[in-house]
């Protein structure tokens, strides 16, 4: 399959994953990479954004470092400047950002509801208000927004499930409004893949092999699945797909709650 990504410009936002580990938004950007692709690698830790570069460097790729906060305004016209003064413009863009938080409507911390909004939502307003004219210089482009499975199945996450669920909203609303401008935007809802994020929250083996059998294929999901992903959904081997979720979950949430 041809995926017609060579020399293609991609800024992938939340690309960083603590040590050597591959989360989401790492394997996007080294499979973008590995595709032709030139690759803004962007996160808030500047060290770990430095790490997927180098990644990226060390296969014969390229990259570019680019440490921010994709909830600040600046920070986003910042990144998309940047990237177009080292590549002369944008053709696609990875909004690959989330915080959780637990709670319902009652339970939940106004100050926290702000925050996770203003991550998980705001910054894909922010980084596609400022990559899309980019976009649209170059004639056309494409977007894929990461949200998740809980805005399908909510299980006290209240916040964390509102946001996700808007992000699928204003793919939706995104993939209308730009379609004359040629820029396809799209969704990836993950389900409970393994990625150095969620080692960091200390769950064990136990906590892992239940996932696993959670799933009817009985396999355990990984970045790498959800990167593939986001990649295809990105080709023009994606080209007459806009507006859509793809699920990418081993089917967990067809059979089972998720733990």
């Amino acid at each position: 399959m041809n995926y017609q990504l060579k020399d293609k410009v991609a800024i992938v936002c939340g690309a960083g994953a603590p040590g050597d580990g591959i989360g989401n938004g790492r394997a996007a950007a080294i499979l973008l990479a590995r595709l032709g692709c030139k690759v803004a690698v962007v996160d808030r830790e500047g060290e770990s954004a430095e790490k997927t570069a180098l990644m990226i460097r060390e296969e014969g790729g390229t990259s570019l470092r680019i440490e921010a906060d994709v909830t600040s305004r600046d920070d986003c016209e910042r990144i998309v400047r940047a990237t177009t003064e080292r590549y002369l413009g944008i053709d696609l863009l990875v909004n690959n950002v989330g915080v959780g938080s637990q709670g319902s409507v009652v339970a939940e911390d106004p100050d926290r509801w702000d925050r996770v909004m203003q991550i998980n939502v705001k910054s894909v307003f922010w980084m596609s208000r400022f990559a899309i004219p980019e976009m649209i210089k170059r004639g056309g482009g494409a977007i894929v927004n990461v949200s998740s499975i809980s805005a399908f199945r909510p299980r006290g996450l209240t916040a964390y499930s509102t946001s996700k669920g808007a992000v699928i909203a204003m793919t939706r609303a995104m993939a209308v409004d730009h379609a004359q401008h040629g820029i396809r935007v799209n969704c990836v809802a993950p389900g409970p893949v393994h990625t150095p994020r969620i080692e960091a929250y200390g769950l064990g083996e136990e906590h892992r092999r239940l996932r696993k059998e959670a799933s009817p294929l009985k396999i355990e999901g990984t970045g790498w699945d959800v990167g593939n992903t986001v990649a295809f959904l990105l080709s023009n081997a994606s080209r007459y797909i806009t507006g859509q979720t793809i699920v990418v979950d081993g089917g967990v949430s067809l059979v089972a709650a998720e733990r």
